[in-house]
């Protein structure tokens, strides 16, 4: 039997073959158009005149660890992205609203980078468990001429929470939804590739100040998931309500936005969360007595197990420079969050780099990106693997940090292609953990990991 999702590529990929042919055109003609498969003989056009933007890409990525990790060996993950957006005043003049849908269909061979590396901090942003599955699916309501909007349905909170532009372009997943966030939240909160029910609500005071405000369902999962979240909500179908609830908060401020503004762009978030689900200690557990005892001691039946979890974070994300017809730019960012060591096993992380945009003159478009990310292993965690070292084994290594540096030149090849050769080197992957594959005890050596990646936009 030929599997669904072999089934749903040939199909997409024949679909997107046909259109281009229907339509002849020079190869001049082609490398200028903003999507690969034009418009269609008009069709995309009339499309958007009443309403509806069809949105088709596909990232071709393939990463290498090259030494240290886990396990050396190149690996391949493909990603075709399917996204509607209906703007219903065109379409039925229901004047403010809005509705969005994406779904993917994620291919993956030769295992994942993530799991070769050894790393907290998964090298690639798009990686996941192979499957077909529906990402977002919300609709919005826009009031007061867009100075209130409500969104509700299935979304992400690495949407609009705790987003760096400048940091957008590096591949590891941690300069998207941070690890002091990913990390700590249960089966990584909502965050790609899987997102739940929730509503947003945005204010926007002044045209520089906004304020957000969510609640998502805590566990994206599902209930009672004990393995892989990814295979327990294998469709993105589960709308989970598990988990307690996940509310986030942030206040934005961007300046010089507009083409007009004299002054250099830039914007500056502060955001705080919180979660109302049960967390597990990091540490201590209690034994059949009832006594509080450390989890390596070998006779706790349960953690101990706190009620709520949250955190805060704040980013500026800044021009440093530009010239004077705005082709090259210099950004710089930073981002900082911290949460409890007791219920966490990331209590601080901080990232920063800087972005170059037209380093090649007459390439405006190219980008070269440089990052950073340090994720602290919490004290209590540490502990943990000091009572190891106390009680079992005295070679037990004892987790501190795990540090990410990262730099990728983006070219833009046509409007509608871009090539991403990207170079990654982490160090204490996982942050000093033991190595399975060595029968001495010892830890992950740094890991260095080379990696391209291809965006076509049909």
């Amino acid at each position: 039997m030929i599997a669904l999702p072999a089934v749903l590529r040939a199909a997409t990929f024949a679909a997107m073959a046909a259109i281009a042919a229907s339509q002849p055109a020079a190869a001049d003609d082609m490398l200028q158009r903003d999507k690969l498969t034009g418009d269609w003989g008009g069709v995309r056009t009339e499309l958007q005149n009443q309403g509806f933007d069809i949105t088709l890409d596909y990232i071709a990525e393939t990463m290498g660890a090259v030494s240290g990790g886990v396990e050396d060996g190149f690996v391949y993950q493909g990603r075709l992205q399917l996204s509607l957006d209906v703007d219903l005043d065109k379409l039925m003049s229901w004047e403010g609203a809005f509705f969005h849908v994406t779904g993917y269909q994620i291919q993956r061979t030769g295992g994942g980078i993530g799991a070769r590396s050894g790393a907290l901090s998964d090298p690639s942003s798009t990686e996941a468990h192979p499957s077909t599955r529906l990402f977002t699916l919300w609709l919005q309501q826009s009031l007061f001429d867009d100075a209130l909007s409500i969104r509700a349905g299935q979304l992400a909170a690495d949407d609009e929470f705790m987003i760096s532009p400048t940091a957008a372009n590096l591949l590891n997943s941690t300069f998207g939804f941070a690890d002091v966030l990913a990390l700590n939240l249960p089966n990584g909160g909502p965050e790609y590739p899987l997102a739940t029910p929730g509503i947003r609500v945005q204010v926007n005071p002044t045209p520089e100040l906004s304020l957000l405000a969510a609640v998502f369902s805590g566990d994206p999962a599902g209930d009672s998931c004990s393995g892989n979240p990814q295979l327990c909500n294998s469709y993105g179908t589960t709308f989970s309500f598990s988990g307690g609830s996940f509310w986030i908060g942030e206040a934005q401020y961007a300046i010089n936005q507009g083409d007009q503004a004299t002054g250099l762009p830039g914007v500056y978030k502060l955001g705080i969360w919180y979660q109302d689900a049960s967390f597990a200690d990091e540490r201590f557990g209690t034994d059949a007595a009832g006594n509080k005892v450390s989890l390596a001691s070998g006779t706790a039946v349960a953690p101990e197990n706190h009620e709520g979890n949250g955190g805060i974070y704040g980013l500026v994300d800044q021009t440093l420079w530009r010239s004077d017809d705005k082709s090259q730019t210099l950004n710089g960012f930073l981002r900082l969050g911290a949460s409890p060591a007791d219920r966490n096993p990331i209590s601080f992380y901080v990232d920063g780099g800087l972005g170059v945009t037209g380093l090649i003159p007459t390439r405006d478009q190219d980008k070269l990106t440089f990052g950073v990310a340090y994720a602290q292993i919490s004290q209590d965690a540490a502990h943990l693997d000091k009572d190891t070292r106390r009680l079992d084994d005295p070679s037990f290594p004892v987790r501190d940090e795990e540090i990410v540096l990262e730099v990728n030149y983006l070219a833009q090849l046509t409007p509608a292609v871009t090539l991403q050769p990207d170079i990654q080197y982490i160090i204490h992957p996982g942050g000093s953990v033991p190595d399975p594959s060595d029968p001495n005890g010892g830890t992950i050596d740094d890991a260095l990991v080379l990696g391209v990646r291809a965006t076509l936009t049909f």
